[in-house]
């Protein structure tokens, strides 16, 4: 979805807007991930996703056609990139939290998996004839809070 402006200051303001509106539910997801809480979803999440997909294709055809900014007020240009400069430090932090959560999560999985396949194998006895024998059905796997 791109932005439909008037003229170029149109163009900055909803930019401006857009810009804002992001950081705040950037900001707002990483302290929910630094809190342990799970991210954004519901309303609050497609609104981010959507936000994050017209700023990135309004960036896009910003760089492929700069006179869409020409005209602009030089202090609206002004606090639109120092906005911007605020984003991209609160994307920065968004990628370290998540970073971390997606260490954990896939450390969580690495050692469940261990521990279900250290049950699996346990059950090795010698059978018949001297050989080891293993189980020939997959065994049951219970994830509960002592696990």
């Amino acid at each position: 979805m791109a932005l439909i402006a008037d003229d170029a200051r149109d163009r900055a303001e909803q930019l401006l807007l857009l810009t804002e509106r992001l950081t705040t539910l950037i900001s707002e997801e990483t302290r929910r991930v630094d809190a342990r809480q799970p991210p954004l979803d519901g309303a609050e999440g497609e609104e981010k996703n959507r936000l994050a997909n017209a700023y990135r294709l309004e960036l896009a055809r910003i760089k492929q056609d700069r006179s869409l900014l020409d005209g602009a007020p030089g202090p609206l240009l002004a606090q639109l990139k120092q906005r911007t400069t605020v984003l991209h430090d609160a994307l920065a932090a968004h990628d370290v939290a998540l970073g971390a959560m997606k260490l954990v999560t896939e450390g969580l999985v690495q050692a469940m998996a261990e521990e279900t396949a250290r049950h699996r194998n346990g059950g090795s006895a010698y059978g018949k004839r001297g050989a080891v024998e293993t189980p020939s059905s997959p065994g049951p796997t219970i994830i509960d809070r002592s696990a």
